[in-house]
């Protein structure tokens, strides 16, 4: 099977579209918990980072600690501010290394910052550790493959992402970018 893009435009196209992410949840009450619901609503992620900020510079149980790191990269993130929430990222996984999610998002980081190989080696190492929405981070490798050029991996990240998740719009609307050509015999 031959997998080819049908616009010339394609390799970009899957660029524009925003890279999910997802929090790491945080149990209990105060500005950690605020963090975390901040991170996983979407919500303002100005008004939000600020109880990251509270919460880090408190007591925190070193799970809940690895997660607020984690969660203010997601705020971080949806900022554009791709450099911070990386080094959040970072901070997260030096502190438990098992954050499935942390991998992903710092994925979706260096997807931002066209860091292609480094954020598919995240990606699919989050993936492997398990994280809540698959469905997003192999949409986030497709991005990543896509833009390395590879484009079978490309189609079938997205077709995963569909699998996991029949209603996920954008990677159905990425698929229809692609035709599947079967190899003549012999070859």
């Amino acid at each position: 099977m031959n997998i080819r893009i049908l616009s010339a435009l394609a390799a970009g196209a899957a660029m524009f579209c925003a890279p999910a992410h997802a929090a790491v949840t945080v149990i209990g009450s105060g500005p950690a918990e605020i963090c975390y619901h901040g991170a996983e609503s979407g919500s303002s992620p100005f008004d939000d980072v600020k109880y990251c900020n509270e919460a880090l510079s408190g007591i925190l149980s070193v799970a809940d600690r690895a997660a607020t790191y984690v969660n203010r990269g997601v705020l971080r993130l949806a900022m554009n501010n791709y450099d911070a929430a990386a080094a959040d990222f970072d901070a997260g996984l030096a502190i438990n290394a098992g954050l499935g999610e942390a991998y992903v998002d710092r994925g979706a980081a260096l997807i931002a910052k066209k860091r292609f190989a480094e954020a598919l080696a995240d990606i699919s190492k989050g993936l492997a550790l398990g994280t809540k929405e698959p469905q997003n981070a192999y949409f986030d490798r497709a991005i990543a493959n896509e833009a390395m050029g590879n484009i079978q991996a490309a189609y079938e990240d997205y077709r995963q992402a569909l699998t996991l998740e029949p209603g996920f719009t954008a990677a159905s609307q990425e698929l229809t970018r692609f035709k599947v050509v079967q190899k003549p015999s012999g070859t």
